[in-house]
């Protein structure tokens, strides 16, 4: 069964004045789709066609030679936008609280650490990429990957991932990706990252 494009939980304008509602319209509905339709053509009549993203991203190494790239950019490019959209939202910003809470502020030294740190992978990522928080099999880590790399092929599991490549803001924001970066915790969905990260250190 070929990939398909999830349908945003929210209008494009949602999130604004934080992302403005045409930077959603093209990111969502072109940039995304490119991914799923690159990646259906690169997958069909193959074994990885029936396989969910997770497992074809897990799987990169034996994925044949002269596909491998383009599974790796485009697969990557879905698994990764569809988790920004799902842990996204109209109400969101302010702290995370429970468990996930607990989970930072003992791994992180506090919430405003946790934000230095995913901010600073961002800002110092250079070109195109993802700074993420992870849960690495033992506990919550801050990385940054290149291009449309997932944290999945490494073997960790996302549960929160900004994307740094320009076309998420330069609409809006320029250069001036510090200034995104900041801006874009108010619109994170803490509900959505808790329950990621509840299923990820159960799984």
């Amino acid at each position: 069964m070929a990939f398909s494009v999830p349908d945003l939980a929210y209008p494009f304008d949602a999130l604004e004045p934080h992302i403005d509602a045409r930077t959603m319209e093209i990111h969502h509905d072109k940039h995304h789709a490119a991914y799923v339709t690159n990646l259906n053509a690169a997958i069909e009549g193959t074994e990885w066609a029936n396989q969910s993203i997770e497992t074809v991203l897990t799987s990169i190494d034996s994925i044949p030679e002269d596909k491998r790239a383009a599974v790796r950019n485009n697969g990557g490019g879905h698994a990764n936008h569809t988790l920004f959209w799902e842990i996204m939202g109209p109400d969101g910003g302010g702290e995370p609280s429970g468990e996930l809470g607990v989970a930072i502020s003992d791994t992180f030294g506090s919430f405003s650490d946790l934000q230095a740190q995913v901010n600073d992978a961002g800002v110092k990522r250079f070109g195109s990429g993802w700074s993420w928080l992870v849960w690495d099999g033992t506990g919550l880590a801050v990385l940054s990957t290149p291009n449309q790399d997932s944290p999945v092929m490494e073997g960790k599991t996302p549960i929160l991932g900004v994307d740094v490549w320009e076309h998420a803001y330069y609409l809006s924001y320029q250069n001036r990706r510090p200034d995104y970066l900041a801006a874009w915790w108010n619109v994170v969905n803490w509900d959505a990252v808790a329950a990621k990260f509840d299923t990820a250190r159960s799984g």
